[in-house]
């Protein structure tokens, strides 16, 4: 125990000391969530615009209350010009322009926005199904009872935390692994580590608490900065079963970084080889922004990579109600890619540079 403390400890002092790290294994991601966070709080989808033309007697004798609720969606304009309104939708200005004429109600929307387009021709078409029933004065054979539950549209901020968790997660875990390992290469450290009667599992086992400290240390951090009334991530009962998570995110990512450490002689080479394959990782795993519309080839890649399980595992237990459900089988899995790595990079393994 006594070797194990002096060896946690020296590795601490290393970490803190080497200001530059800190900045970009703790700081630098936080600095994107405290940014993104800010850019993106009142993020909503914005209502569409339409233009309407003289009087339209289904939206004009609509009840109060049902023309406030139409409002949340719509934006609606009242001009007498019906030129000046077509050609606003011609330029883009407004989603359409509608006017009633012989007993019809006329819609002209723009093509340039497919989605806007089938969302007001889905909302004109729903107040004039309105009108036409209450025309007849019979009662509605069938009602739509409506209702809120939980489901897996989440905000900017519970989105972007997960994310940029993982991806510090990620940086941390590989960076401090793979240069911890070239530099006591280089500095022929691990050679006096070798003849010293300290034993490779203590080493290790120094090493991995350190790494799994820091980054509880990081998941602390950004869950301070988030919960924030200024960010206002809320997070579900089961939000704690990030622990577990991160601890197998974080041995995963130390075997990639032990591998890079095996494979670089030099501190550069690291460095790069690390970006390389972190950097990619972090956007094809949606560290950043959404990856739905990503094509299915991209996201055949992305389901091969660990960061893409653990950030999608840490949005369901931080902000979606998941639970072990959830964290098992990524937890199972990361810890399976630990061991295959790790095990290739013993492989490659060496005590000094020679």
């Amino acid at each position: 125990m006594s070797a194990f403390r002096s060896l946690s400890w020296a590795m601490t002092l290393g970490l803190l000391r080497d200001r530059t790290a800190v900045f970009f294994m703790l700081i630098f991601p936080l600095m994107f969530l405290a940014l993104f966070g800010a850019l993106f709080q009142n993020e909503s989808t914005s209502r569409s615009a339409i233009v309407q033309v003289g009087d339209v007697a289904v939206l004009d004798d609509l009840p109060e209350a049902e023309f406030a609720a139409l409002s949340d969606a719509l934006s609606i304009e009242k001009t007498a010009d019906r030129e000046r309104a077509l050609e606003e939708v011609r330029d883009g200005d407004v989603d359409a322009a509608v006017w009633e004429e012989d007993g019809r109600v006329q819609l002209r929307y723009s093509a340039a926005d497919a989605a806007r387009a089938g969302t007001v021709q889905g909302l004109m078409q729903s107040v004039v199904q309105g009108a036409n029933l209450a025309a007849t004065g019979l009662p509605a054979t069938y009602e739509l009872s409506t209702d809120q539950v939980e489901d897996k549209s989440v905000k900017a901020i519970q989105y972007l935390t997960p994310g940029l968790l993982g991806w510090a997660i990620a940086m941390g875990a590989s960076f401090m692994s793979a240069f911890t390992l070239v530099q006591w290469r280089r500095k022929r450290i691990l050679r006096r580590l070798w003849l010293a009667p300290v034993g490779p599992g203590t080493v290790i086992s120094a090493r991995i608490g350190v790494s799994l400290a820091f980054s509880f240390a990081q998941v602390a951090i950004f869950l301070a900065v988030a919960t924030m009334p200024y960010y206002g991530l809320k997070l579900t009962g089961n939000w704690w079963l990030s622990l577990p998570l991160v601890a197998c995110g974080t041995l995963s990512f130390m075997s990639i970084g032990l591998l890079i450490g095996a494979w670089a002689k030099s501190d550069e080479a690291a460095n790069g080889a690390l970006q390389v394959v972190i950097m990619p990782m972090a956007f094809l795993s949606g560290s950043f922004f959404p990856t739905d519309d990503m094509p299915g080839w991209l996201s055949t890649v992305a389901d091969f990579l660990p960061l893409a399980h653990l950030n999608t595992s840490l949005q369901d237990v931080l902000s979606r109600g998941g639970g072990w459900g959830d964290a098992l089988p990524v937890m199972g899995g990361l810890l399976l890619f630990t061991a295959v790595v790790t095990a290739v990079a013993a492989r490659l393994f060496r005590w000094d540079s020679a």
